[in-house]
């Protein structure tokens, strides 16, 4: 099918380094996994087509930097997103908690005129390990950081194992509808703001008709 019948989404994960988020996107569009683990360097992404609410998508998702270095890149990666991953390692207790400071940041570089409405979603990463290596009380918590720094937003929460694919189709094909509804949310603002326009230029043209040549 011609990419021109296709709508374009751009999805961003965000999380601290080594989560997984690469090992995520790799599974998703290449089913593949590897046990190297290989810092992303500034941003990458992949591309992989899907069919939403009967419509076929061609959705981007990006791949960024975990490091602090690279944040100040972010402006450049995130312009664009129809929807944000946040993604924590379910052993890793300071990943589950730099969240917000990953959310907060999205925000500010995208400058999101409607934060409150943009649609975020939170994928904890690695569940295929050990229960004892994982996060104590994770589900405690996990609502405890939603309520108290993620200003009370109920996101939808995947667990998830990008090395034995679990939940990862499930978790994507959310995130595409996600992506696609703030898409068409976008294009009805767009079409409205050149409604505004074009009336605006014909007012004009009606107030000249009208005037005296002198």
């Amino acid at each position: 099918m011609s990419t021109r019948n296709k709508t374009l989404l751009k999805v961003i994960i965000l999380g601290d380094s080594g989560v997984g988020k690469t090992s995520l996107m790799q599974q998703f569009v290449n089913n593949k996994f590897s046990h190297q683990y290989k810092a992303t360097i500034g941003a990458d992404f992949l591309t992989k087509d899907l069919v939403i609410d009967n419509k076929t998508v061609s959705l981007q998702i990006w791949d960024t930097a975990g490091q602090e270095r690279f944040q100040s890149l972010g402006v450049a990666f995130y312009r664009g997103a129809d929807c944000c991953v946040l993604c924590y390692d379910v052993t890793n207790e300071k990943s589950l908690n730099n969240l917000a400071l990953w959310k907060d940041e999205f925000l500010i570089q995208l400058n999101v005129l409607n934060p409150q409405n943009f649609p975020f979603i939170i994928i904890g990463n690695k569940i295929d390990v050990d229960e004892s290596k994982k996060i104590p009380s994770l589900s405690k918590k996990l609502l405890n950081i939603t309520n108290n720094q993620l200003g009370g937003l109920h996101y939808p929460v995947f667990e998830t194992s990008a090395k034995d694919s679990i939940n990862v189709e499930t978790a994507f094909e959310v995130i595409a509808k996600m992506a696609l509804q703030q898409e068409e949310l976008n294009e009805g603002a767009r079409n409205d703001i050149n409604d505004d326009y074009n009336d605006a230029i014909n007012i004009h043209l009606d107030n000249d008709a009208g005037g005296c040549a002198c």
